[in-house]
């Protein structure tokens, strides 16, 4: 023992640290070790010759010096010493007598290191002797020197003395085991509670779960001389917190999704490995495409198929029915209607399994190995959906009633969830059905553009959110490219969706200006949202673009409401977003909508789309715009057609289906050529009509269509005619020679004209109705100064000309 007071705390007592003297009967100290020199301070020589009572500290009993220097000494007990120092020291000591000589060997310690040593020893005596608590105590070489297990215990996972982890456990739990009693061991730092999977060599025992902690074993002089371990069994605890775990990941993951296959792989991908080594759900075909699943009770065809499989060994074996195979018919069995009535199929051996397959007759092929199994019925509000089982081949426990219990839980769920999943499906479909319905089967192509339209629904969670897109044609020769996506999803917005386009037809019919066709649209969105149920008025809105191309300026007129930039790819291959000054969504109200003018060369291509073609996960439009022009510019060439190169846009996507709708429409401008038109300008006076209907008649002979010149010149008479008398003048007068011909009179009028039916005693009224007679199509649009009457007729075609011939 140190004379320093921070050194006898540290102290470890052994039996190195026990101070010895040798006195004789008169109590004269005749020997003192060095362990006593260090107790105390006092070297031999000084305390050599002394009375041992001279060595102690006073104390109230003033009898008890004189008695230890007498010779009397107790034969055990506790004192108190004097150091040296001054400072006292407490004692236990001990006098053996040495045979029959008066000779006494005292024996003395610090009382506090005796407690500790008394207290340790009836502690690990104590622990020892525990039924419910095991202790390993290791040496240095992690060989077992005691434990108060016996061998075989713990499902025959526990080492005796003498062995070592890697004679009982499994390779990989000895060695996890091993690395963390040798950390232990070299750092010092204990391990407090770790779990530890146990795993017996022999394949055939059970898997159980200790909870451990580890201890560092020091010699006196702090050197580790080993480690000790004291664990007790968890495995109850850790198996009812994985079945917690399971519940929890089963109430997040299945039912995320509104597919029904993917709710179904959800299914089997909780289950394995968590709870077992191979499972599979077959689903009713009905419930697959959305429908109901007939109600059959019993056997024969049951018109399911395997819908989702697991494994977790690998690869799904080949010796089993395949997803997407249908099961085979099921002969009739009592065991098969009480399954088909919820009662689940639990077999926890091999045995048991057997007959129960055998009683059912199960007529597909058994996983290899399989030693337990449970499968339950998925039912929701009484239907039938399907099943699922689940084996276990790998894991060597079988099943208990509590995985029963758990797979009664979680099938509950699934089935739910499916049933939802499939309703979603059913009202998908029809949602869907009636997009497509209501967007145009196919895009006309003219003379003034080339066109390609795409529509992609939303799926997997996401809802149809009425996006379109249009192509209209407007009178001479030019085109309407819109674009638009209804707020909200489902049927609702469809339906908004089909009265919207329904009113873009009317407007773009009367010719309207974009800009005061989005207002008229606006007006419209804000009535049916004042018509709407109170607490829906918000949920009523859309976006809309509409552009207006004409092919003799090659100009195109883009009015945007809140809705994204088009983008324009270049016959040079540049590819640029076009800058808007977009207005508010439509329904909002209150705000006017500003016009773009772009001047396209032929060959240009326009291209409008939805935010669903742009949007990802990081819901960056910027960054989406930015994407979509990269892949335009790469992409979109003249020598390609706009079908694939709008196909290619959407195989970004793969085959994972959009989170929201995808509307595209790609237009390639075209040119009438200059040749192609002939305009005039007339004063407002009578006498012109004859010299219109002499320059038609001149133009048309320029083009080789005499055989339109009579007719022409009849339109051209009465329309100029009208113009002059009505309107005044300039009077404007404009050809056009295309798949069509065309022609225009404009006046400074902002008068309506109307067809009406003149009786036999009137003069006039006939003027319209001719013409309306004469051609195949007319009427007026408006512009910021007078209006335009329009007509088309259709070119006489060889099969024509043989026929009046």
């Amino acid at each position: 023992m140190n004379a320093s007071s921070s050194h006898d705390e540290g102290e470890v007592f052994s039996l190195g640290g026990i101070a010895t003297a040798l006195v004789d009967g008169e109590a004269i100290v005749h020997w003192w070790s060095d362990t006593a020199a260090e107790l105390l301070g006092h070297t031999a020589a000084e305390v050599c010759g002394r009375p041992v009572g001279w060595l102690l500290a006073d104390a109230p009993d003033g009898d008890r010096r004189a008695t230890w220097c007498g010779g009397e000494i107790p034969a055990a007990g506790q004192t108190v010493v004097r150091h040296r120092s001054g400072r006292t020291v407490e004692v236990t000591f001990r006098a053996l007598r040495l045979d029959d000589r008066s000779e006494l060997l005292l024996l003395a310690a610090p009382t506090r290191h005796v407690t500790d040593w008394e207290q340790g020893t009836a502690f690990l005596r104590a622990v020892l002797a525990q039924d419910r608590i095991g202790v390993h105590i290791y040496d240095s070489d992690l060989t077992v020197v005691r434990t108060n297990l016996t061998p075989g215990a713990i499902g025959g996972a526990a080492p005796a003395v003498g062995g070592n982890l890697r004679e009982v456990l499994s390779a990989q739990d000895a060695q996890d085991a091993e690395a963390a009693l040798r950390q232990v061991l070299n750092t010092g730092v204990p391990v407090i509670n770790r779990e530890q999977r146990i795993r017996p060599s022999n394949v055939s025992g059970r898997q159980r779960v200790l909870s451990l902690s580890a201890f560092r074993l020091e010699d006196r002089v702090g050197s580790p001389t080993g480690v000790a371990v004291v664990f007790t069994d968890a495995t109850e605890r850790w198996q009812a917190r994985q079945r917690l775990n399971l519940r929890q990941e089963a109430a997040t993951r299945i039912g995320r999704s509104l597919d029904v296959t993917r709710t179904a792989h959800d299914l089997v991908d909780v289950l394995v490995p968590a709870l077992g080594d191979v499972a599979h759900a077959d689903l009713a075909e009905a419930v697959l495409e959305g429908d109901e699943p007939p109600k059959i009770l019993g056997g024969g065809n049951l018109h399911q198929c395997r819908a989702a499989v697991a494994s977790a060994t690998g690869p799904w074996p080949a010796s089993l029915l395949q997803p997407g195979e249908l099961l085979a018919p099921w002969p009739d069995s009592a065991e098969l209607r009480k399954f088909q009535r919820g009662e689940i199929f639990f077999a926890p051996d091999r045995a048991s399994m057997a007959a129960g397959l055998e009683r059912l007759h199960f007529p597909l092929v058994v996983p290899d190995g399989a030693h337990s199994v449970m499968a339950i019925p998925l039912v929701a509000r009484g239907l039938l959906l399907g099943e699922v089982a689940i084996w276990r081949t790998e894991q060597a426990e079988p099943f208990e009633k509590e995985d029963a219990d758990l797979l009664t839980e979680i099938a509950s769920r699934a089935a739910l969830s499916v049933d939802n999943a499939r309703r979603y499906t059913r009202e998908h479909r029809a949602a869907v059905a009636l997009q497509e319905r209501l967007l145009p089967r196919t895009t006309p192509d003219n003379s003034a553009a080339q066109t390609a339209g795409l529509y992609r629904p939303a799926a997997s969670g996401a809802e149809i959110s009425g996006d379109w897109f249009d192509v209209i044609p407007l009178s001479s020769l030019r085109v309407a490219f819109v674009v638009g996506d209804v707020v909200g999803h489902g049927l609702p917005a469809t339906a908004t969706m089909g009265r919207l386009r329904t009113a873009v037809h009317t407007l773009a019919d009367l010719d309207l200006d974009p800009t005061e066709l989005l207002t008229h649209l606006d007006d419209l969105v804000q009535r049916l949202a004042d018509e709407a149920r109170p607490g829906q008025q918000d949920t009523l809105g859309a976006t809309c673009l509409y552009a207006v191309y004409d092919p003799v300026t090659h100009r195109c007129t883009i009015a945007s409401a809140g809705h994204l930039p088009p983008l324009v790819t270049r016959p040079d291959g540049t590819t640029e977003v076009i800058d808007i000054l977009p207005g508010p969504p439509l329904g909002v109200g209150g705000m006017p909508f500003e016009t773009t003018t772009v001047d396209f060369a032929p060959g240009s291509v326009l291209t409008l789309y939805t935010d669903g073609l742009i949007a990802r996960d990081d819901h960056d439009l910027d960054v989406g715009i930015k994407r979509l022009t990269n892949s335009l510019t790469t992409l979109c060439r003249p020598d390609r057609s706009l079908d694939d190169t709008g196909r290619a846009l959407m195989a970004d996507f793969g085959e994972t289906p959009p989170r929201d709708d995808i509307a595209l429409l790609l237009a390639r401008t075209r040119a009438i050529p200059a040749e192609h038109t002939a305009s005039w300008e007339f004063p407002a006076d009578p006498a012109v009509v004859t010299d219109a209907r002499q320059a038609v008649a001149r133009q048309l002979a320029v083009w080789g269509l005499d055989e339109l010149a009579f007719t022409t010149e009849l339109v051209v008479s009465e329309l100029v005619t009208n113009a002059v008398r009505y309107a005044g003048g300039p009077v404007g007068l404009r050809l056009i020679h295309e798949n069509v011909l065309v022609c225009e009179v404009t006046d400074p009028s902002n008068t309506q004209p109307r067809l009406r039916r003149a009786r036999t005693t009137d003069e006039g009224g006939r003027g319209l109705f001719l013409v309306a007679q004469l051609t195949t199509r007319w009427g007026s649009r408006y512009g910021q100064r007078g209006k335009t009457i329009w007509t088309e007729q259709a070119l006489a075609t060889s099969d024509t000309l043989s026929a009046s011939q």
